[in-house]
C-alpha cells in the first residue's frame, strides 16, 4: 500500500565555493596553473596583474565621455556580423598543414618487409592483418581460431587455422627477431634460432627453453643441471646467452614521441638555515588574479540607470552579475587552497622533524591521517587531498607527502616505530644477502625479530611486496 505523507530531514550538502575548493584542493602545482588559465578563458571578468595595469593605463588617457559602458556592450554596432560565425574563413584563405616528425611505427615497418618476401598476392592481405592483430611489444596474444572468425566475419574472407599457422611463420621472419611469437618461450627461442654462432651456451640455452622453461622461469636451477648434467659454469654461460635477449622485440620500435615521460614539479620547498626549517609554497605560474575593474563599471553603471531596463539589459546584468560572482568565489577558493596547503605541510613537518633536518628514514614517527587532521583541526578527507599527487621538495631530495604517512609498529621494548623504518631494514637486509642463497620470507622475520622488531612473517611478505622485491626464490643468481 503507497502513503504519501511530508517529511522534514537535515540534510548536509556541499555549497559550489565547497566543491570548487576540493577539486583545487587536489591538484598539484602544474595542473592548478592549467587549471587557472582555464578559468580565465572562460570567465572574462577574471583577471591577472599585467592586464589591470593595462587597463589603469588606459583608464588615466581616457576621457570620461569615452568609457565603455553598458550600452556599448549590449550595442556594439563595430563587430562585423560574419566574425561572430563560427565558419568565418574566406574560400581564398590558405591553408597551411604543418608537418610533425613522427618516429618508426612498428607495424608499418614490419609492412615494408613484406615486398621483399616470396609470398603470393592472394595471401598479402592476410599477413597484413596478421601483423595488425600483434600487440606493441610483438607479440601474437589472440588464439588463431578468433583471427579465422574475425577475416570470415570482417573482411568476408574464408581461411583455415592451418593456413594461418603457415603464413605466421612469415611473420615471424620479419625484423625485429622474436615478432610474431605467441609467448615469451616461442618468442626468445625464434630469437636463438637466428643467431648464426652455434656454441655449447646456445645449445644448452636452446635445450633450456624448450625443454625446461617452467623451471627455468621459477629459477630451479638444481633440477635443470641434474637432468642436463651439466656443471654450474655451463649453466651460467647458457643463462648469459638468454639474457642477451630481447623479451618484448616491438618495444624497440615504438615511437618515442609518444611515450610519457612524468615530469615531477615540487609544490613545497623546504630549506635548512641554521638548524630551522624554512617552507615556501611553490606558486609556480600562478598569477595574482583579480576581478576584472571593467565589469564592476558595468554593474555600477546600471545602478545609476534602473528605469528602462530592456530585456536584453536584464539578461546582460544578470550574465555580468554571475561571472562577477563567480571570479570571486574562484580568488577566494585560490586563497582558501594555499592557506589549507601550508597549515597542514607545516603541521607535517613538526611532526617529522627530525627526519627533515637529518634526512634518516629511520627517524620518521608513525604518522597517520587521523593525526595531522587532528592538530589542524580539518577533516581526513581534506588531509588526505592535501597529500594526494603533491611533492616536496628538501635538502635530502624530493618526497612525495603520501611517502611521510605509515603504520606504527612496536619493538620488545615497547617503543613505537614507523613500518617506514621497517622497510628500510627489509631493503638493506635483501641488498646485503648473498644471492647464491637469498632470504626467505621466514629468515627475514628472524632477523627483524633478532634486531628488537615484533613482526609477523605474513607483514613481512607484505611490506617486501610493496617494495616490490619478489621471493626470495626468485632473487636467485648463479
Amino acid at each position: 500500500m503507497l502513503n504519501q505523507k511530508l517529511q522534514q530531514k537535515l540534510l548536509q550538502k556541499l555549497s559550489p565555493q565547497q566543491i570548487q575548493l576540493i577539486k583545487l584542493l587536489e591538484l598539484p602545482t602544474m595542473q592548478l596553473d592549467q587549471r587557472i588559465k582555464k578559468e580565465i578563458e572562460e570567465n572574462p571578468a577574471l583577471e591577472v596583474d599585467k592586464e589591470i595595469e593595462d587597463k589603469e593605463q588606459i583608464d588615466e588617457v581616457e576621457t570620461n565621455d569615452d568609457e565603455f559602458t553598458l550600452e556599448d556592450y549590449l550595442n556594439d554596432e563595430d563587430t562585423p556580423t560574419y566574425k561572430l560565425m563560427s565558419k568565418n574563413y574566406s574560400a581564398n584563405d590558405k591553408k597551411i598543414d604543418m608537418p610533425h616528425a613522427a618516429g618508426i611505427d612498428f607495424k608499418e615497418h614490419l609492412k615494408s618487409q613484406l615486398s621483399l618476401q616470396p609470398i603470393k598476392e592472394e595471401d598479402k592481405d592476410l599477413l597484413e592483418y596478421l601483423i595488425g592483430s600483434l600487440d606493441d611489444d610483438g607479440f601474437l596474444r589472440r588464439p588463431i581460431e578468433n583471427i579465422v572468425d574475425d577475416l570470415a566475419f570482417n573482411l568476408n574472407i574464408t581461411t583455415t587455422d592451418e593456413k594461418i599457422e603457415e603464413l605466421l611463420k612469415t611473420v615471424q621472419v620479419l625484423d625485429p627477431p622474436g615478432v610474431g611469437a605467441r609467448n615469451l618461450q616461442e618468442c626468445l627461442l625464434l630469437q636463438l634460432d637466428r643467431k648464426e654462432n652455434e656454441t655449447e651456451a646456445m645449445s644448452n640455452a636452446q635445450i633450456i627453453l624448450s625443454e625446461y622453461f617452467d623451471a627455468f622461469t621459477k629459477k630451479h636451477y638444481d633440477k635443470i643441471i641434474k637432468r642436463l648434467e651439466i656443471t654450474e659454469d655451463q649453466l651460467k654461460e647458457a643463462n648469459n646467452e638468454i639474457i642477451k635477449l630481447n623479451p618484448k622485440p616491438g618495444s624497440s620500435y615504438s615511437n618515442p614521441a609518444f611515450k610519457g615521460v612524468q615530469q615531477i614539479t615540487p609544490d613545497f620547498n623546504l630549506e635548512t638555515t641554521d638548524g630551522e626549517l624554512n617552507l615556501t609554497l611553490n606558486y609556480g605560474n600562478t598569477p595574482e588574479l583579480h576581478v576584472s575593474r571593467t565589469y564592476s563599471d558595468m554593474l555600477i553603471d546600471y545602478s545609476k540607470n534602473k528605469k528602462n531596463k530592456s530585456k536584453e539589459q536584464k539578461n546582460a546584468i544578470s550574465f555580468i552579475k554571475q561571472k562577477l560572482d563567480s571570479a570571486k568565489w574562484f580568488i577566494d577558493a585560490v586563497k582558501q587552497r594555499q592557506h589549507t596547503l601550508l597549515s597542514t605541510m607545516n603541521t607535517i613537518i613538526q611532526f617529522q622533524k627530525e627526519f627533515f633536518l637529518t634526512g634518516d628514514e629511520t627517524k620518521l614517527k608513525p604518522m597517520i591521517l587521523k593525526d595531522i587532521a587532528d592538530i589542524t583541526n580539518l577533516d581526513i578527507s581534506t588531509i588526505s587531498r592535501v597529500a594526494n599527487s603533491k611533492y616536496i621538495q628538501t635538502d635530502f631530495g624530493i618526497y612525495s607527502l603520501k611517502y611521510f604517512f605509515s603504520e606504527a609498529m612496536q619493538t620488545t621494548s615497547g617503543e613505537e616505530v614507523s613500518s617506514r623504518e621497517i622497510k628500510s631494514i627489509i631493503q638493506q637486509l635483501v641488498d646485503e644477502e648473498s644471492k647464491k642463497k637469498p632470504l626467505t620470507d621466514d629468515a627475514l622475520t628472524k632477523a627483524l625479530n633478532d634486531k628488537g622488531y615484533k613482526i609477523a612473517r605474513r607483514t613481512v611478505a607484505k611490506y617486501r611486496e610493496q617494495l616490490n622485491i619478489p621471493v626470495g626464490r626468485l632473487r636467485k643468481e648463479l
